[in-house]
């Protein structure tokens, strides 16, 4: 189900449905910007969102569900040469080669599963970033949740995980703004319904 349905105040930047990504174009599979979940993780996500924004604060969400085709485009990106400009801004210190074997990168998605999403915080009133460290996909160690980076990074992910956590998302310990929905609905699914 589309989650903006249960929590409209989310505020999405659905960055795979635009070429504002670290492949540098649209990604196939997203014809529309969309933040498609299972019915208990589109629950839990609005449910999230609702506790936030109490406190004057709320999600980003970069993405939710993603199909395997997508998955199966980041494949083909990474077996083609580096882009210097997208290398210098999403993994600068990790070469191209390596991202599937660190785990930013996969060729099975959780993503396609249907419960698992990419998040973060904005300030409600003007919705500004929270600061998190990094940027989203910016794969790098510095993008691991126990990185050792400067405040208000570390304050703000652990806000951002009690959160999540409080409302059945599981952390990935290689990005800060990735979770998991638990228990999943579809734990052996891979999807490829494109998001239109």
């Amino acid at each position: 189900m589309d989650a903006s349905t249960l929590a409209p105040t989310l505020r999405l930047d659905l960055r795979y449905a635009t070429a504002g990504n670290f492949v540098g174009a649209p990604i196939d599979g997203y014809e529309a910007p969309r933040c498609w979940l299972t019915e208990p993780a589109a629950r839990a996500l609005a449910a999230a969102q609702a506790e936030l924004s109490r406190e004057g604060l709320g999600l980003v969400v970069w993405d939710c569900y993603r199909p395997q085709r997508a998955v199966d485009h980041f494949v083909r990106w990474a077996q083609k040469p580096p882009d210097p400009a997208q290398t210098e801004r999403h993994h600068p210190n990790v070469p191209k080669a390596e991202l599937f074997a660190r785990g930013y990168i996969a060729t099975r998605s959780g993503h396609s599963r249907g419960s698992t999403v990419d998040v973060g915080l904005v300030r409600s009133e003007d919705g500004a970033l929270v600061d998190c460290g990094t940027p989203f996909d910016f794969f790098d160690p510095r993008s691991h949740v126990a990185a050792d980076v400067a405040e208000p990074a570390p304050r703000c992910r652990r806000r951002l995980a009690e959160v999540m956590q409080r409302h059945g998302f599981a952390p990935y310990a290689e990005e800060w703004w990735h979770f998991t929905y638990r228990p999943e609905p579809h734990p052996d699914r891979y999807f490829d319904r494109v998001l239109r």
